[in-house]
């Protein structure tokens, strides 16, 4: 399978912290659509407006949306649409996204910035800069990326 798992603190493992989430204060799951630029990023301001609710500082605000958003637009730029899931616990927010396909070919290539696959449609629409993956990785603090012929993204904001 081809993989990239990813933690700002190096003391934290990535894979103990994720067997080991409990149970979230709150959860939302929202369905992506392949090419829906139009309703892209929606889910994701959903999440931030509860987060604001919430009290959350501005800097892990700003961290989760430019994360959640690059990775809802690569759903829907990329695959043939799939699903985010989102729990909010007291001291982070988590996020997975699964697409239904076709996966990332090379992980590695697709984690070096200004690296895409985007199609016309996709770069007529402004996106494709190759950017997604390693904005994401710049704004959370723990990621995990698996992809074997579907994609799941695995992401962790602390506040």
């Amino acid at each position: 399978m081809n993989s990239f798992v990813y933690s700002k603190d190096n003391s934290l493992n990535p894979d103990s912290f994720m067997i080991e989430l409990g149970q979230p204060m709150m959860k939302y799951d929202f369905s992506i659509k392949s090419k829906d630029f139009i309703s892209s990023g929606e889910a994701t301001t959903k999440v931030k407006k509860q987060l604001k609710e919430l009290g959350i500082d501005a800097v892990p605000l700003r961290r989760f949306a430019v994360a959640s958003y690059e990775a809802e637009i690569n759903v829907v730029a990329h695959s043939i649409g799939g699903k985010m899931e989102v729990g909010i616990y007291s001291e982070f927010v988590y996020l997975k996204f699964i697409d239904n396909g076709p996966g990332i070919v090379d992980i590695e290539k697709a984690m070096q910035p200004g690296y895409s696959t985007a199609d016309d449609l996709a770069r007529s629409m402004g996106f494709g800069a190759g950017m997604g993956l390693p904005n994401i990785k710049d704004n959370v603090d723990i990621m995990r990326l698996f992809s074997d012929g579907y994609t799941k993204l695995e992401l962790v904001v602390f506040y």
